[in-house]
């Protein structure tokens, strides 16, 4: 196959949100223009970074007498995605970062209440849109993912406050942790 610009893909956030989620079990998409259950929410501005995902295969050789590799072994698969919330005063992303029962609002005054504690964050489903104009689309669906980790939050008057998480991306009753739909447009 010859090489092709086309299929070269440079991710954009879309206008309607690039980081969206949702209760767990939510339906979810099986295309990259499926339109989503309106349960899921986006989550605003993500920093300039994007996004990281990393699968990890931790495998073990099995050496035969002598010394030969005869068999590797797979131990464990990890998949986790890792970026940052930019719109820290969003109350669904302070409740994605801290969990849902941990952030209230005021229904008259509009002002939220943040519980920092010990709970371990809930699972949800989770929606990535990206886009590229002259490629396509690419939507990233993950089904159960848990945000795990939280990185210092630095608070000064030169930078924005910024939640970067990291996400793990659990099986599916498939066997998958994550889709990834692609819809190319380009010719």
């Amino acid at each position: 196959m010859a090489s092709t610009v086309n299929n070269v893909y440079a991710a954009m956030p879309k206008a309607t949100g690039a980081v969206l989620r949702a209760p767990l079990a939510t339906a979810g998409p099986t295309s990259a223009t499926d339109a989503l259950d309106a349960a899921f929410v986006d989550c605003g501005y993500i920093g300039e970074e994007g996004f990281t995902e990393s699968n990890t295969r931790e495998t073990e050789k099995k050496k035969a007498f002598g010394g030969s590799t005869v068999k590797v072994l797979q131990t464990d698969y990890t998949a986790t995605l890792k970026f940052a919330f930019l719109e820290s005063t969003n109350a669904d992303v302070l409740k994605a970062v801290f969990g849902d029962d941990n952030v209230t609002v005021d229904g008259t005054t509009g002002a939220i209440t943040v519980e920092k504690n010990k709970k371990a964050l809930p699972h949800n489903s989770w929606v990535i849109d990206t886009v590229d104009d002259a490629v396509g689309s690419i939507r990233t669906y993950i089904p159960d993912g848990q945000i795990t980790a939280v990185e210092d939050i630095v608070k000064v008057h030169t930078d924005a406050i910024m939640y970067t998480v990291t996400m793990e991306c659990f099986e599916d009753a498939s066997g998958n942790n994550i889709y990834e739909f692609i819809n190319k447009t380009a010719a």
